[in-house]
C-alpha cells in the first residue's frame, strides 16, 4: 500500500521555490493515487460485507414478489454478486450518485477478481486508479461478455505497460482476446478465411441530458459509408438551399438546421414551395400533410400581469437540462413550419392540493413534479417527470375501513418524487425520509448518515445520529454476514 504523504498547507505553499513547488505538486499526485487506491479497496471491502445471502432469498428469483432487494451482477464474470440496496448508502457518503457508486463497486471488483495484475500495480503505485477503472469498464461492458480466460489475457497485455493504453488500443485488445478465445458471434457476411473480427459500430447518439446555454444539444453518428454520403449531400443541399433563400448564418449552422429538417421529414422545402396552402405556428396546414415537429418540451417563464394582458420574463428554466431559455428561442420554436403546441394551464406551486384515496390525480403530480424536479433521493439527478411520486408517510389501505384517521393522505405535502430504485430502497431497506418543509427532505441511512435534499442540491447533516450497535433488519431482509 502506498505510504500517504503530507505536503505543504495552502499558506505554506505560496513561500516556496519553483523547484519545491513540482515537488509538492509531485507529492500531492502521489497522494491522490494512493486515495485513489484505497477508496477502491474500500468499495472492494463494501461489497464482501453485502453478499447475495444479506438478502431476502424469495427475491432473488423474483423481482414481482413486492420489488424487494435482489442480487445484482456488476463486475464481469467470476467477480461476487452484491446486494442492491448496499450501493446508495456509500454513494451516499461519498456525495455521489447511486449510479456512480455503482460503478465503483463493480470497478474495484473487476480489478480485484478478473484484472489482479492491474490491481496490483495499482496499490503498488504503477498505475493511477483512473486508468485501471477505464480498463475495468471496457471488459466489464464488452459484448460479448469476456471469459476470465480472456480478461486475463487483457489484463496481462495491459499490466505489461503499466496501463498506459489508450481507447482504441484498448479496444483492439478486447477484440484480439474475443477473437483468441472463440467469444465472438460469427458474422454470416465475413469471408471466414480473412480472420477480420466484425464489430459493427453504427450508432446514431443524442446526449439529451447536456442541454448548451444556446438551447442546442450534441448529436453523434456513425454510419455507412453510403448512408454518410447520403446525408452529407443532403446537408450541403439544405445549406445551399437556405442560403439562396436569404439566410445569412453560417456553414454549420446552416448544415444543423438542414438536418433538423431531415428530421421533420423536409419540412424546408414549405419555405420555396408556392401555393395557397399557409400554415399557422401549432396548426395543421391546409396541404394535408401531418404536423412534423411534436416534440414535448417543459419551459416555465415567469409572468405579471399588465392590465388585461399578460407579460412573460426575458428568460425562463427548460426542464429538459435544466437550462437557461430565452423567450426569443420559445417563439422560434413555435413559429417553426408544421409545429405543434400545446399550452397547460399555470399551477400555483404553493396551493396545498389534496385527494381522496390512494390514485393521485394528475393536477396534484404535475404540482410535485414542478416542485421537486428531480428524484428527492441523495445526489440523484433523475428528472422527477419519469419518477414514481411516493407518499413520504406510507398510504394504510385500512384506515378508513377501520375508522382511524389516515397517517399518509394524498396531499401536497405528503407526496415526493422517487425514480424507481430509491423508490424500491425507501420501501424495502431501513433508509428514512421525512418532509421538513415544502420540497426540502431529510434522509437517514441505515447506518446513521444524515442529508438535506432541496431544489439547490444535496447537503451533509453532521454529525451523523450516533449508533451503539448496528442499524436495524430492513422489512424482511436478514442482516448481512461478517467476514
Amino acid at each position: 500500500m502506498i505510504e500517504t504523504l503530507a505536503g505543504p498547507g495552502a499558506g505554506e505553499v505560496e513561500d516556496l521555490t519553483a523547484r519545491d513547488l513540482l515537488s509538492a505538486a509531485q507529492d500531492a499526485r502521489r497522494v491522490e493515487n494512493a486515495a485513489a487506491a484505497r477508496l477502491l479497496e474500500v468499495a472492494a471491502r463494501w461489497a464482501d460485507l453485502h453478499p447475495p445471502e444479506s438478502i431476502h432469498d424469495a427475491a432473488v428469483f423474483s423481482m414481482a414478489a413486492g420489488g424487494r432487494e435482489h442480487e445484482e451482477p456488476i463486475a464481469g464474470e467470476g467477480c461476487p454478486l452484491v446486494a442492491e440496496f448496499c450501493v446508495a448508502e456509500l454513494g451516499s457518503v461519498l456525495k455521489i450518485s447511486t449510479t456512480a457508486a455503482k460503478k465503483l463497486i463493480g470497478h474495484a471488483l473487476e480489478l480485484r477478481h478478473r484484472l489482479p495484475r492491474l490491481w496490483a500495480q495499482v496499490h503498488a503505485g504503477a498505475v493511477p486508479a483512473w486508468r485501471a477503472r477505464a480498463v475495468a469498464e471496457t471488459t466489464i461492458h464488452s459484448t460479448p461478455s469476456l471469459t476470465r480466460e480472456a480478461v486475463g489475457f487483457v489484463d496481462a497485455q495491459v499490466a505489461a505497460v503499466a496501463g498506459k493504453v489508450g481507447p482504441a488500443q484498448l479496444d483492439r485488445l478486447v477484440a484480439e482476446a474475443t477473437k483468441r478465445y472463440d467469444l465472438a458471434v460469427p458474422d454470416p457476411t465475413a469471408d471466414p478465411e480473412d480472420g477480420w473480427l466484425h464489430v459493427d459500430p453504427r450508432h446514431a447518439s443524442i446526449d439529451t441530458q447536456d442541454v448548451h446555454y444556446a438551447g442546442t444539444m450534441r448529436m453523434e453518428a456513425e454510419l455507412d459509408i453510403a448512408d454518410a454520403l447520403d446525408v452529407d449531400r443532403a446537408l450541403a443541399h439544405g445549406a445551399a438551399t437556405l442560403k439562396a433563400l436569404g439566410s445569412t448564418e453560417s456553414l454549420n449552422v446552416r448544415r444543423a438546421k438542414a438536418l433538423g429538417d431531415l428530421a421533420r421529414t423536409q419540412t424546408a422545402l414549405d419555405l420555396h414551395t408556392t401555393g395557397s396552402g399557409t400554415t399557422t405556428a401549432g396548426s395543421t396546414p391546409d396541404d394535408g400533410l401531418p404536423v412534423a415537429r411534436e416534440v414535448v418540451l417543459h419551459a416555465h417563464f415567469n409572468a405579471t400581469l399588465d392590465g388585461l394582458s399578460t407579460v412573460f420574463g426575458p428568460t425562463g428554466r427548460l426542464e429538459e437540462g435544466q437550462r437557461l431559455v430565452l423567450l426569443d428561442q420559445i417563439k422560434s420554436w413555435c413559429a417553426d413550419s408544421r409545429t405543434k403546441v400545446t399550452i397547460k394551464p399555470v399551477i400555483d406551486l404553493n396551493t396545498h392540493l389534496r385527494a381522496p384515496g390512494y390514485d393521485i390525480p394528475d393536477k396534484l403530480r404535475e404540482q410535485v413534479i414542478l416542485r421537486d424536479r428531480t428524484c428527492v433521493f441523495p445526489w440523484c439527478t433523475r428528472p422527477a417527470r419519469r419518477a414514481d411520486i411516493d407518499h413520504v408517510i406510507p398510504h394504510d389501505p385500512d384506515a378508513q375501513a377501520e375508522g382511524r384517521p389516515q397517517p399518509g393522505p394524498t396531499q401536497t405535502d405528503n407526496l415526493a418524487a422517487l425514480c424507481r430504485t430509491h423508490h424500491r430502497l425507501k420501501t424495502h431497506s431501513a433508509w428514512r425520509y421525512r418532509m421538513v418543509a415544502p420540497g426540502t427532505y431529510e434522509w437517514t441511512s441505515p447506518h446513521g448518515h444524515r442529508y438535506r435534499r432541496d431544489h439547490t442540491g444535496t447537503s451533509s447533516i453532521d454529525p451523523p445520529l450516533t449508533r451503539s450497535v448496528d442499524p436495524p433488519d430492513p422489512p424482511g431482509i436478514p442482516r448481512p454476514r461478517r467476514r
